[in-house]
């Protein structure tokens, strides 16, 4: 399969009023998505909101339905949330942690993963250890095998870091965490939706993810993945009468499948808009926009590298649609807003948010430009342009 472009333009509003390379943020969403999700807000609206979800319960439901389709998994390993920090959080809050206990994890892990990590050490006496790069700036399967033993409870892994393109290797870390009897915990925000995700074929026992960045979905919401062999050994840090049953005076029941990590109230047009997305993902085909954002990755990378001054920063065997970089003696939020400036989004990476791997590298900030299948090549030449320019002065 390859992407039609024309279409895929035609059928994202977005793309007539700015050229978008800020997909690892929020990426433009396409018709179908804005369709889905205002009208159940209009729904809501006109016969009330209890009434419009119970109406709408086909759509609801179907949201679990095409996110298992995307992951390889059954609907009751799936938890739909608020935001993948909250389906990350009940994940790793849930976790049966005790002094001692290690937790495995990578140099280019994500900021509220890591306070996490600290909070847990600080709470209940874990300890954080970051597993070394290998040559190519990736986390190395064989150091992490090297720091198995058994006092590691958990190795959680972000798929694809914020501050560049680097996909780390899921599957062998899957492997090993699976060899070693270890939970294995994905944060994979920046890796669904661009690329074919199988988490059977992965080996996590957990996984993370959003709806706004590649999906194409709306904000505030994603969504939890949780193996079932794994659900019931975890104790998740919030309860409502959702995620349990009230069954006598002093009793409750926990639900036995990934729902026990929701909570009764969200936004069901977001929900009910997020299953639109993984069905429109789904009908362009994972492969095809792994393909094309390859492509247009590829291309970017190769103009900006040869723009004297710039810096592509982008590691790994394996690169995405992520492509940081810097400038010489500029700034990169200067670059941000100069961009800005001619309807080109853009963002910026700062130490604050993968911090080990930054200051390792000696980076304090990185321009952080993320490509989509609906992206041009002129759009991309567009942005090379004017890099060069902003690097003149």
């Amino acid at each position: 399969m390859t992407i039609d472009l024309e279409r895929a333009r035609a059928e994202t509003p977005g793309t007539a009023h700015v050229t978008h390379f800020n997909n690892a943020g929020a990426a433009l969403p396409p018709q179908a998505v804005l369709d889905a999700a205002i009208g159940h807000l209009r729904l809501e609206a006109e016969i009330g909101g209890y009434e419009a979800a119970a109406r709408a319960a086909d759509a609801i439901d179907g949201c679990y339905h095409a996110v298992a389709r995307l992951l390889n998994c059954a609907p009751d390993e799936v938890a739909v949330v608020e935001n993948a920090t909250r389906a990350w959080d009940m994940a790793f809050y849930s976790m049966p942690f005790r002094p001692g206990d290690r937790i495995l994890t990578a140099q280019a892990e994500y900021a509220s993963n890591y306070i996490a990590f600290l909070h847990a050490a600080r709470r209940m006496g874990v300890t954080v250890e970051p597993v070394p790069d290998d040559e190519h700036g990736q986390l190395s399967v064989e150091a992490l095998r090297g720091m198995i033993d058994d006092r590691v409870k958990l190795i959680a892994v972000t798929h694809v870091p914020t501050n560049g393109g680097l996909v780390n290797p899921a599957a062998a870390i899957g492997a090993v965490a699976r060899a070693a009897g270890v939970p294995f915990l994905l944060d994979a925000c920046q890796s669904v939706g661009q690329m074919p995700i199988d988490v059977a074929a992965i080996g996590c026992d957990m996984l993370s993810a959003t709806s706004r960045k590649y999906l194409r979905g709306p904000r505030g919401m994603g969504f939890l993945y949780v193996r079932r062999g794994l659900v019931e050994s975890l104790d998740p840090p919030l309860l409502d009468l959702h995620a349990a049953s009230w069954t006598g005076p002093d009793s409750y029941e926990i639900r036995a499948d990934a729902r026990r990590f929701e909570n009764w109230e969200c936004s069901y047009a977001a929900k009910i808009g997020m299953g639109v997305a993984v069905e429109y993902a789904l009908s362009w085909g994972l492969p095809a926009i792994e393909a094309r954002i390859a492509h247009l990755a590829a291309l970017l990378r190769d103009g900006l590298s040869a723009i004297p001054g710039v810096t592509v920063r982008d590691r790994g065997t394996k690169r995405c649609g992520i492509v940081s970089f810097d400038i010489a003696g500029v700034d990169p939020e200067a670059v941000k807003a100069t961009l800005a400036g001619q309807k080109i989004n853009v963002s910026v990476s700062r130490v604050g948010s993968t911090r080990l791997d930054m200051t390792a590298r000696g980076l304090d900030a990185v321009v952080r430009a993320s490509v989509h299948y609906y992206n041009s090549e002129d759009e991309v030449e567009r942005l090379v342009g004017f890099v060069r320019r902003a690097g003149r002065g």
